[in-house]
């Protein structure tokens, strides 16, 4: 399924969010270089550095911040690859989170692909129930943000509960 993640142009990766661990999944998964939104608390203190220097763009989740779209956004528009987890944490009880709607936001506005993924199993040494599946692009092809992002969550869902 790596091949439903187009070898060029600007497209947005999209799915589960299971743990800390994902992006690296998502990294050694994808040929492609990846820009994450992250949450800004990784810019504070030591790691500071690290994460500054990795392509991360930060992301306040207390506020809308369009600051985070907008470097998204350019990073779209000059045919690079964005890597977010829409539920926008992987603090939770039992199945997926309402999604938050920047993945969509972004689509539209730079008429990038979505590639869904899902990520199943869990992060364990020398385990080999871990799989991410990357399902067919999709293009968001409206202007009801809200239904598109519905759209989306669902098509993750489904793969999930296989």
């Amino acid at each position: 399924d790596l091949d439903n993640i187009p070898q060029d142009g600007r497209v947005i990766l999209a799915g589960n969010h299971t743990s800390i661990m994902d992006p690296l999944l998502l990294i050694t998964a994808t040929k492609r270089s990846i820009h994450f939104l992250a949450k800004d608390e990784l810019w504070h203190g030591p790691k500071k550095i690290i994460f500054a220097n990795m392509g991360l763009i930060p992301v306040n989740r207390r506020v809308k911040d369009t600051n985070a779209l907008n470097s998204a956004i350019n990073c779209l528009n000059n045919e690079l690859v964005i890597g977010i987890f829409p539920e926008g944490t992987t603090e939770k009880g039992r199945g997926l989170l309402p999604f938050k709607i920047g993945a969509v936001k972004m689509a539209h506005a730079t008429h990038a692909k979505i590639v869904p993924f899902v990520i199943k199993g869990k992060y364990r040494l020398f385990s080999r129930n871990l799989s991410i599946t990357f399902l067919k692009p999709i293009m968001v092809n409206s202007d009801d943000l809200s239904s598109q992002n519905d759209m989306l969550r669902m098509t993750i869902k489904n793969k999930m509960e296989e």
